[in-house]
C-alpha cells in the first residue's frame, strides 16, 4: 500500500479522460463496440504539450504506471490515477511519449505479492517477438479502395459467387537467400494479389495476423486482439496490403479468434492479479484441447473488449468479413471435458449461455455498423441455426463452413475406387442438409497438418489417378452448392504437409501434373464465376435437384444447378472409378445441344482426353425423370460440367 501511496502522491499531468460517462456506462454494460477509441494509448496534447493519454482497465489493482524506454523502465516515475467512477479503468496523460515508443503497464495487485508487468490489452501494435512491449502508434492512412468498398456488398452478399483461397501469410512466399524470412506485407501484396486473381478467387481469408506470442499457433494464440503481428511489418503495412487486395477486386476475410488466449504471462491471463478477462475456475476458464484460457462471455467488460476488438479490423482496416475461429467450443460447456470436468449452465444444460449471448450481440452489431461485410463461423456440431438472424432464434452468423461434408467428402476419396461403391452415401448426405444453413464448404489447413498429409497425398492410386482424383474432388465441391474454401497449395498440389515455417513448394509447377491442376482450379473459378446456377441459389433447395443419385454399383453420381433464370441450369456428372464409361445415360431437363463447358480429365489439366467433343444433342428418350437425354462418354475419375445451349450455339 505503501507503493500505491506514493504513486498517488507524485500522480501529474492527468489530462480530460477520453471516456465519457455514458462511455463508461456502455463498458459497464458490455454494449461498447469502440473502446480502442478509448482505452489504450492514444496520442494526444494536454496543456499545450504533447503525449499520450494512457487507460487501462485494472479493477484489482492497487496501483499501475506506464514503463517504457521514455522512464528507464521505471515503475514510479509514471502512475496512472485510477477513476472515481467504479469503471476500474486507470489513466493518465504522459507528456514527451511519440509514436513509436514501447511500453507496458506494471501492475500492483490487491495480493501484495503479485507484481507483473503487462502489455497493453488495447495496443494497436507491439515489438517484435520474441519482444512482449506494446508500442504508441499512430493509425492514420490513405486509402485508395474506395470503388471497392462502394461495391464490396454485392461482392459479399448471399446470391453472390465467392471462391477463398485460404493464406497463412508467414509461409505462402520466403527468401531462403534471406534466412529463409517471410515476405514482409507489401513484399506479398503484389504477388499474393497476382496470384489470386490469376486464379479466379474472390476472396483471400487470412490466417490470424494478430498478434501472438508463439509464431507456431498460426496466430490462433492472439495476445493482441487491436494489433497485426509486427514480424511483417507495420499496421500501415497491412492496411496496404488489404488496399492492394482491394484494388484488385479481392476482398479480405480476417480469421478472428475469441475463442481462447495464451497463457502467456504479459498477456491477458491474471491480468490484475485476478482472473478478470477468463474465468478463474479451470473447469470453465482452461481450454484443455488448447491449454489456454476462456474469455468470460458473461463479464460485460469482457465482452466489451471483443466486440470492441471485432470492430477495430472492420473499422480501421477495411476488413470484409470476420471467420470465427471455435465456435463449438464457446457453445458447449463440455467441449474437450469429461464427466466432472465442466459446470452446467443454470438450466442444468452443458449449453454456454453466456457464450451464446456474445455470438448474437457480435453478429447484430457487426451487420448493424458494416451491413456491407460478413461473419463467418467455424462450427463443427449440429448446433441448429448458426447461421440465421438473431430475431429468429439464430446466432446471427452469415455463414458456416460445412464441417461434415468436408469430413464425409475426404473419407470417400481416400477410399481406393474398388471399394467406393459401398461408401456411395458419403457423397450424397450432405444435400439432406445442405439447406439448413448458409454453408461455405472448407479444405482448410485443418486438413494439411498434424500428420494428416497434404490433399494429394490423401488421394489413392499411381500418380496420374492421384491428380484425377484431386481435379474430380474440385469439380464436385465447385458443382456442390455453397460458397468455397482452399488452402493455399492445394491450388497446385503441394506433395508436402504445410509447414509453417516454410515456403510452398511452388517450384513443382514446373511439372505438366502439377501446372495442369492449378489450370483446372483456375478455369473452375472462371465457370463457376460465369454461371449464376453454380452461385444464385447457394442456400436454397430449388437451386438444386438430383438427376441420378443412386448409381452407387458404377460410382456415378449426376445433379443439375439452377439459377433464377430457367435457362440457367449447368449439370454435373461425376465418375469416382478409373473406368471410361462410354454410352452413359443422364436424363436432362430439355432437348436441344448440350456443351461441355469444363471437363476435368482434358488434356490441358493432365487428363486422358476423354470427353464428348466439346457436347452432345439430346435424346428424346426419357430417363431419371426426365423426358429427353443424353449419351455421355464419363471420363476416368472425372466430372463433366454441361449447359444447354441453343442451335445456332448460343446460350439458352
Amino acid at each position: 500500500m505503501e507503493e500505491a501511496a506514493t504513486q498517488k502522491k507524485d500522480s501529474q499531468h492527468v489530462s480530460p479522460a477520453l471516456l465519457t460517462e455514458h462511455d463508461v456506462f456502455l463498458f459497464k454494460e458490455g454494449t461498447h463496440t469502440r473502446l480502442s477509441e478509448k482505452l489504450g494509448a492514444h496520442l494526444t496534447s494536454s496543456e499545450g504539450r504533447d503525449g499520450v493519454h494512457f487507460a487501462v482497465w485494472a479493477p484489482n489493482a492497487v496501483a499501475v504506471s506506464v514503463i517504457g524506454d521514455f522512464n528507464g523502465w521505471d515503475k514510479f516515475s509514471q502512475p496512472l490515477a485510477q477513476r472515481p467512477d467504479g469503471s476500474g479503468v486507470w489513466e493518465n496523460f504522459v507528456p514527451g511519449i511519440v509514436s513509436g515508443d514501447c511500453y507496458k503497464y506494471h501492475i500492483a495487485s490487491r495480493d501484495q505479492n503479485y507484481q507483473v508487468d503487462k502489455a497493453d490489452p488495447y495496443a494497436m501494435f507491439s515489438e517484435v517477438a520474441p519482444r512482449t512491449g506494446s508500442r504508441v502508434w499512430d493509425l492514420a492512412y490513405d486509402w485508395q479502395d474506395g470503388e471497392w468498398m462502394s461495391r464490396r456488398r454485392a461482392a459479399n452478399a448471399l446470391d453472390a459467387p465467392m471462391s477463398i483461397y485460404e493464406v497463412h501469410l508467414g509461409s505462402w512466399r520466403r527468401v531462403p537467400e534471406e534466412g529463409n524470412r517471410s515476405l514482409s506485407y507489401r513484399e506479398i501484396a503484389p504477388l499474393l494479389a497476382d496470384h489470386v486473381r490469376e486464379l479466379g478467387f474472390t476472396h483471400v481469408e487470412l490466417l490470424p495476423v494478430t498478434e501472438h506470442p508463439f509464431f507456431g499457433s498460426w496466430g490462433y494464440q492472439t495476445a493482441g486482439y487491436f494489433a497485426p503481428t509486427s514480424r511483417q511489418g507495420t499496421p500501415q503495412d497491412l492496411m496496404a496490403l488489404i488496399d492492394h487486395l482491394h484494388q484488385a477486386g479481392i476482398g479480405v476475410i480476417l480469421d478472428w479468434v475469441p475463442s481462447h488466449f495464451p497463457s502467456d504471462e504479459h498477456g491477458l491471463t491474471y491480468f490484475d492479479g485476478t482472473h478478470l478477462f477468463e474465468h478463474a475456475d479451470p473447469r470453465q476458464g482452461h481450454h484443455p484441447e488448447w491449454n489456454d484460457a476462456i474469455f468470460n462471455y458473461g463479464r460485460n467488460e469482457v465482452r466489451a473488449f471483443l466486440l470492441s476488438s471485432a470492430l477495430f479490423w472492420l473499422d480501421k482496416y477495411h476488413i470484409d468479413g470476420l471467420r470465427v475461429d471455435g465456435v463449438a467450443s464457446m457453445l458447449y460447456l463440455d467441449y474437450g471435458r469429461k464427466e466432472g470436468e465442466w459446470i452446467p449452465n443454470a438450466h442444468g444444460g452443458r449449453e454456454n449461455l453466456d457464450a451464446m449471448q456474445f455470438l448474437r450481440k457480435l453478429n447484430e452489431a457487426v451487420y448493424r455498423d458494416h451491413p456491407d461485410t460478413l461473419t463467418i463461423a467455424e462450427e463443427s456440431t449440429a448446433w441448429p441455426m448458426v447461421s440465421r438472424p438473431t430475431d429468429a432464434g439464430g446466432l446471427g452468423f452469415g455463414m458456416k463452413w460445412n464441417m461434415g461434408w468436408m469430413h464425409d467428402t475426404l473419407k470417400y476419396f481416400q477410399q481406393d475406387p474398388v471399394f467406393r461403391k459401398f461408401h456411395h452415401e458419403k457423397l450424397t448426405f450432405s444435400i439432406w442438409y445442405a439447406f439448413t444453413e448458409n454453408f461455405v464448404l472448407p479444405l482448410s489447413h485443418d486438413e494439411v497438418v498434424h500428420g494428416k498429409g497434404s490433399l494429394i497425398g490423401k488421394m489413392p492410386g499411381d500418380e496420374w489417378q492421384q491428380f484425377a482424383n484431386l481435379r474430380l474432388l474440385y469439380g464436385h465441391m465447385w458443382g456442390h452448392p455453397g460458397k468455397k474454401l482452399l488452402f493455399m497449395g492445394g491450388e497446385f498440389g503441394q506433395r508436402r504437409e504445410w509447414q509453417h515455417d516454410e515456403s510452398l513448394e511452388w517450384q513443382v509447377l514446373q511439372y505438366p501434373l502439377h501446372a495442369g491442376l492449378q489450370r483446372w482450379v483456375s478455369d473452375l473459378n472462371c465457370c463457376y464465376r460465369a454461371e449464376a446456377a453454380l452461385y444464385e441459389k447457394d442456400f436454397s433447395g430449388d437451386g438444386f435437384s438430383w438427376v441420378d443419385f443412386h448409381d452407387w454399383e458404377e460410382s456415378v453420381i449426376s445433379f443439375l444447378r439452377h439459377g433464377r433464370q430457367p435457362e440457367d441450369s449447368v449439370l454435373v456428372v461425376c465418375n469416382f472409378t478409373p473406368v471410361v464409361r462410354q454410352n452413359y445415360i443422364v436424363g436432362v431437363p430439355r432437348g436441344g445441344y448440350w456443351r461441355e463447358i469444363l471437363n476435368s480429365d482434358a488434356g490441358i489439366y493432365g487428363g486422358s482426353g476423354v470427353g464428348n467433343l466439346g457436347g452432345v444433342e439430346a435424346s428424346p428418350v426419357a430417363a431419371q425423370g426426365y423426358y429427353h437425354s443424353l449419351s455421355l462418354a464419363l471420363p476416368p475419375l472425372g466430372v463433366l460440367y454441361l449447359k444447354h445451349v441453343s442451335e445456332n450455339g448460343e446460350a439458352a
